[in-house]
């Protein structure tokens, strides 16, 4: 049998079928959104994943510890299609990341990539001035981090149903 294919691997030596990679490049599996978590406290990620799930949104969280790993994940969301890291739709930063939380916010604004993707501040108070420089530096959105996990599920509910399905987001962004 000189035509046949193989289905596991590459295709025979002088065979004419198609190649199992160009089968897998031509599927379209529908992305879920992305939501890209960055926190110092290990903990705050575990419970924020687990406030997702227990949401019961289908949504993919992915969590950094630091506004380095933050602007790293971005570098490489992306770069090709179907990418094990996928460009996030929404950016939660914690504005308490050690000395970082507002530069990472400016740094997102700034790059014409990522300035598009609306970015959600957790700050651990209200105080007016936290509020001011969050929104200076270009939050989309300030809101006070909730400590405990119902009030974590309910605010993971609450944005991920305004910025991921109700917003209405530049055309070009990818939800």
């Amino acid at each position: 049998m000189t035509d046949a294919v193989a289905t596991d691997g590459p295709p025979p030596p002088d065979s004419t079928g198609a190649r199992v990679s160009d089968r897998f490049q031509r599927m379209r599996v529908p992305a879920l959104p992305t939501i890209l978590f960055a926190d110092a406290n290990e903990d705050y990620r575990a419970m924020a994943r687990d406030a997702l799930l227990e949401g019961r949104n289908a949504t993919d969280m992915r969590t950094v510890k630091d506004g380095a790993e933050l602007l790293a994940y971005l570098e490489r969301a992306g770069a090709t299609e179907g990418a094990v890291m996928p460009r996030p739709s929404l950016i939660v930063v914690d504005a308490g990341l050690p000395g970082e939380g507002e530069n990472v916010v400016k740094q997102l604004k700034a790059n014409p990539e990522s300035r598009r993707i609306p970015v959600v501040v957790l700050g651990a108070d209200d105080a007016p001035a936290s509020v001011e420089r969050a929104y200076d530096a270009g939050a989309n959105t300030f809101i006070v981090k909730p400590v405990t996990f119902l009030a974590l599920v309910r605010l993971m509910k609450v944005f991920t149903a305004y910025w991921l399905e109700t917003a209405e987001l530049p055309a070009g962004h990818s939800v």
